[in-house]
């Protein structure tokens, strides 16, 4: 029985190969780029003239209802706020940091700050709410020296402003000014009528014009600014909508909780919204327990046509469409695509999103996603063909080049290395010339990090497969690879939905072992006879529990095929994840890195002789 489709216009997927004797290939679309502006903000003026009061940003304010921005409020309350910035002096040496999240007042401070020049540098709010040592934004503050910063309540964000930005740099708040700061009202900066001099300073913008400084943070290390240009916004967001041609003809609606300290968030998303003429209501909830409840009722409000989320977006909010019949009508009621980054989709959200689009208006939204990173502004890779697995991130976009180095089996287990160039890629990292340095290879190809291979090595139309992180792999003590990245989507999808995620554990050692990340709520169901409220602890150490986690690791080890897929051991992490050591983004993702360095107790409990009482081992429950 064939499935309807939903119509949507793709890009091509063509793909121009070069192979060279040593073996490196190059890999590029046959189909130029089309031309983009010199900055994103000349958009704001467009859109302004061409559809003056269609709405741009939109959010729920106390009450619940939404205060909305048309184009043409939005371009006036830009320049009226971009006289102060200049007034104020910020400039590339003095540039904006904001320390809240998303939320009107930051999207127009934004643009205002890019209007005449001035980079804006977005910064986690978990930096200051989560992190009492304020160590990575006493280093980001430090690094970008800013003249101003904003923060949406001067009484939240107040500890961390105490603590960290200096006496020089304005502070500017949305509500609550701290008692113990001169702090100026962000409505102050809207009351101003135009200036000559923002419109000189508009016109100096260019595609070298540094927009943002976006920090992205390893697992143990100091957040690196990433320089993004007018050039890589542009650009990028003309590859998308060459991959994306539906976002030219329909206005794009989009409901987004992703962070705006982040590339997925900042760029990509709001980037849609501007670059198109959409509309961006910032959704106020977030894929935890508690707050996915505000998503849902954004949901129902507005129904978007493009859908933009990560994994744990997405199933945390499949059970509400499940049950909820009014959220899946107006969900899918004129969606035109689905869109996942950050990590693997793993299958069952997949499967689940394809069914109840079928059993809601009768036809399946199509799924896609993409591959890149803060470096290339993000979208370097795109699938633009119907894929059924994870793990697919299609062919490189209009505009880039994909260099492949095989890494020689001794050194990386005969793996290709991607490397990037094109319009949209990072010149470096602010004030880090070393790290620029290393970064990219000697013809100016930026190092992605990530491994990839061919879907089909006869058919490279058919486009690449993501074939784990590099930073990721390690050695057994036997000296055999360990492809991390599809080991730990595979056992992932064989655990649900008793576990959220996994770490897998071996650098150096002589097996593999991995840290469970659980499901609690799945769990509890499985351990039915103890009390509703047992403590997650007893939940855990549930004999029933421990003999389906064996079963798990058993099955999992029954289709290994040698040490470098077969995990013995297993331990459930009892602590919640947390942010503030980095072991989890705003994103909600996991951060693997972090997770084996904060938990090495964890691991050395794994690894112990004889293993201890909460190590679950093939073959049964210790």
């Amino acid at each position: 029985m064939s499935v309807r489709i939903r119509p949507v216009a793709l890009g091509p997927s063509d793909v121009v190969l070069e192979r060279r004797a040593e073996g490196t290939i190059y890999a590029r679309s046959p189909h130029p780029l089309a031309a983009y502006p010199r900055a994103m903000t000349g958009l704001l003026s467009h859109w302004a003239a061409a559809t003056p009061d269609r709405v741009f940003l939109a959010e729920r304010n106390r009450h619940g209802r939404w205060n909305t921005v048309t184009y043409r409020e939005a371009l006036a309350s830009v320049r009226a706020i971009a006289a102060h910035l200049l007034r104020r002096g910020l400039s590339r040496d003095r540039p904006l940091a904001m320390l809240s999240g998303n939320d009107l007042n930051q999207g127009l401070l934004s643009l205002a700050a890019q209007y005449v020049g001035v980079p804006i540098v977005p910064i986690s709010p978990a930096y200051s709410l989560l992190d009492r040592e304020f160590g990575k934004l006493r280093h980001i503050i430090a690094l970008v020296t800013p003249g101003l910063v904003y923060a949406s309540s001067g009484t939240a964000f107040g500890p961390a402003i105490a603590a960290t930005v200096p006496a020089d740099a304005e502070l500017v708040v949305g509500e609550d000014p701290p008692a113990s700061r001169v702090a100026t009202r962000f409505a102050s900066l809207t009351n101003d009528g135009t200036d000559p001099a923002v419109e000189a300073a508009h016109a100096a913008v260019g595609p070298e014009t540094v927009a943002k400084i976006l920090f992205t943070s390893g697992s143990t290390g100091v957040p690196k600014g990433v320089i993004n240009t007018q050039r890589m916004l542009c650009a990028n967001q003309a590859m998308i909508r060459a991959a994306i041609p539906f976002l030219a003809e329909e206005p794009p609606v989009l409901v987004d909780w992703l962070p705006w300290s982040h590339t997925f968030g900042a760029n990509h998303n709001f980037g849609i919204a501007l670059f198109n003429g959409g509309t961006l209501y910032i959704d106020d909830g977030r894929p935890l327990p508690g707050q996915i409840e505000a998503t849902v009722r954004n949901l129902k409000d507005i129904a978007p046509n493009i859908y933009l989320n990560v994994p744990r977006g997405y199933d945390a909010l499949v059970p509400f469409l499940r049950d909820d019949r009014e959220l899946a009508r107006n969900f899918f009621s004129r969606l035109k695509l689905l869109f996942y980054a950050g990590a693997s989709l793993p299958q069952r959200i997949w499967d689940a999103l394809r069914e109840i689009s079928l059993s809601t208006v009768g036809e399946r939204v199509r799924m896609t996603t993409c591959l890149g990173s803060t470096e290339t502004a993000p979208a370097a890779l795109f699938a633009t063909q119907e894929f059924e697995r994870a793990g697919y991130i299609g062919v490189p976009m209009q505009g880039v080049e994909l260099k492949l180095v095989p890494i020689g089996g001794t050194v990386g287990g005969g793996k290709l290395e991607a490397r990037l160039k094109g319009p949209n890629i990072t010149p470096g990292y602010w004030k880090r010339a070393d790290l620029t340095r290393e970064a990219f290879d000697e013809e100016g190809f930026y190092r992605l990090g990530d491994a990839l291979r061919f879907m089909d090595e006869n058919d490279a139309n058919k486009g690449f497969i993501f074939d784990g992180r590099l930073a990721e792999d390690f050695k057994l003590a036997t000296g055999t690879w360990v492809n991390v990245g599809p080991l730990r989507t595979d056992f992932v999808s064989r655990g649900v939905p008793l576990i959220r995620d996994a770490v897998i554990a071996g650098h150096d050692r002589d097996y593999l072992a991995v840290l469970l990340v659980p499901n609690l709520a799945a769990c509890r169901i499985v351990c039915a006879d103890l009390a509703a409220d047992a403590p997650p602890a007893e939940v855990y150490a549930h004999p029933r529990l421990r003999e389906r986690l064996a079963a798990l690791l058993d099955a999992h080890g029954q289709a290994a095929t040698g040490s470098s897929n077969r995990i013995l051991r297993a331990l459930v992490v009892e602590a919640n994840l947390s942010m503030e050591l980095g072991e989890l983004t705003d994103k909600g993702s996991i951060n693997p890195g972090a997770v084996l360095h904060h938990r090495a107790d964890l691991v050395a409990e794994l690894y112990a002789d004889p293993p201890g009482p909460r190590v679950i081992t093939a073959g049964g429950p210790v």
